[in-house]
């Protein structure tokens, strides 16, 4: 079976199912590596037919997304109102405080939590970096060389995967104004890091 050649008709719909299937978002180099390890494809190959499969679904109601981790089949960001009624509990609320947070390291990482606190100007509960960590959409990525060696937290591709991002360039701009004072207040020497 190694080395196998098949048409582009049958390559879309391998690679369609592949993705259909998968339980979370699987990237190409995955795809060619397990369902396509024993047909001789090029990697220009599998991008076509990508491209084919996402040009189907352009004008359906599914569409099929790059995010950090790979591709996966979602339902038209436009058709939400409608289909959010198929779940009876609401998305998860997040205080500001979190969603900040996860804003500072999403746009300043690595960064450590005393430097989180000195831009926000209040204390950073551990409960919430905990709750960002079992999200899986922060990790620690280091220690900052300074006294305690506090961790450096950085996002992850779940976190691009939760946000239908394919990399951190995707993220929209800061206001000039909130970029000016976040890089003023980040660069003010008398940051004092707390022991972790």
């Amino acid at each position: 079976m190694a080395g196998r050649r098949i048409s582009d008709e049958q390559l879309v719909e391998i690679i369609e199912a592949a993705i259909f299937v998968a339980d979370k978002p699987i990237s190409k180099r995955h795809i060619k590596d397990t369902v396509l390890v024993d047909i001789a494809i090029s990697m220009s190959r599998i991008n076509e037919a990508i491209e084919t499969i996402q040009t189907h679904f352009q004008t359906r109601g599914i569409r099929l997304v790059e995010v950090g981790s790979g591709y996966r089949f979602q339902a038209c960001s436009s058709l939400s109102p409608w289909l959010s009624n198929l779940w009876q509990e609401r998305a998860p609320k997040y205080s500001r405080a979190l969603l900040e947070t996860l804003s500072l390291i999403a746009y300043r990482q690595p960064i450590t939590r005393g430097e989180i606190e000195q831009v926000r100007g209040v204390t950073t509960g551990s409960n919430i970096i905990k709750t960002l960590l079992e999200r899986e959409w922060v990790k620690v990525v280091g220690h900052k060389e300074v006294p305690g060696k506090p961790a450096l937290y950085a996002t992850t591709k779940q976190f691009l995967d939760y946000f239908s991002l394919t990399g951190l360039e995707n993220l929209p701009a800061l206001p000039a104004q909130q970029e000016s004072k976040i890089n003023q207040l980040l660069s003010d020497p008398s940051v004092r890091e707390p022991s972790e």
